[in-house]
């Protein structure tokens, strides 16, 4: 049986979610893409979340899930012929770490294209939260995994901006290309919605390019000019994969845009 990394407080009751279980459903989401407001608490290692505030509570964040709903697949899956669900399996968890710098720029990277899960995709350095981690130490582990930044405690400072619920398998072991975007850029890249027409011209106070570090085959790192309109893709093309911005990634943004006041 899966460890309880996510625990819900609905009415007073604790409850595990399952793998198969929405985590916005279960906390009263309606049909929508949200966010919606949601007390939360870190304890020993585990993400408590409830619909109404409860001892232990240290913040009441957004939360929100893709415009595609795994659950409408898992539900056609199950359609199929023989296949179910895995009923030993339940709702993991992970970190995303927006990394802002002294000028107020935020670190993106790019998933190497070998990757099975999400190839191509610009997404924040973070990834799977051990069984035996706290949500910040599962963080600055996969930042210096992936990035070689090391943040020794007590020289920074961090806030937690919101939750993101998804479906997915993450393998943060290897990144492709890093690029660090400014708040203009970043605004920009966040009101991109998903689903909607690709902007064939950019904002005129956008550059054409964003200067990326690109790691090649032979693990050497090369500066790299990306045109700003890949960022600014809301659907895959087969020319380019899936090289684009992920949705939750947009939605992080606009949190940390509006930490800034922006």
């Amino acid at each position: 049986m899966a460890a309880a990394r996510v625990l819900l407080l609905l009415s007073g009751r604790a409850e595990s979610p399952s793998f198969a279980q929405s985590v916005c459903g279960l906390l009263g989401a309606g049909p929508g893409l949200g966010p919606w407001p949601t007390h939360c608490g870190l304890k020993r290692g585990r993400l408590v979340l409830s619909d109404g505030p409860f001892p232990g509570s240290s913040a009441r964040l957004p939360l929100q899930r893709p415009p595609f709903c795994p659950f409408a697949a898992l539900d056609q899956q199950l359609r199929t012929p023989g296949a179910e669900l895995p009923s030993n399996r339940g709702v993991d968890l992970g970190v995303a770490v927006l990394l802002q710098s002294s000028d107020q720029s935020v670190l993106l990277t790019r998933r190497t294209r070998t990757l099975s899960v999400s190839p191509n995709l610009w997404v924040p350095p973070g990834g799977h939260v051990g069984l035996d981690e706290e949500l910040l130490d599962g963080g600055l582990r996969e930042l210096q995994e992936e990035t070689g930044l090391q943040l020794p405690h007590g020289q920074f400072s961090w806030v937690p901006l919101g939750l993101w619920e998804a479906r997915i398998q993450p393998n943060p072991s290897e990144v492709s290309a890093f690029t660090w975007l400014g708040p203009e850029i970043a605004a920009a890249v966040a009101a991109a919605e998903d689903g909607t027409e690709t902007p064939t011209h950019l904002p005129r106070d956008l550059p054409p390019s964003v200067l990326t570090v690109e790691l090649g085959e032979d693990k050497r790192a090369r500066p790299l000019a990306l045109p700003t309109s890949t960022l600014l893709r809301t659907t895959p093309t087969t020319a380019e994969g899936n090289e684009r911005v992920s949705a939750g990634t947009k939605f992080a943004l606009r949190l940390w845009l509006q930490h800034l006041g922006r």
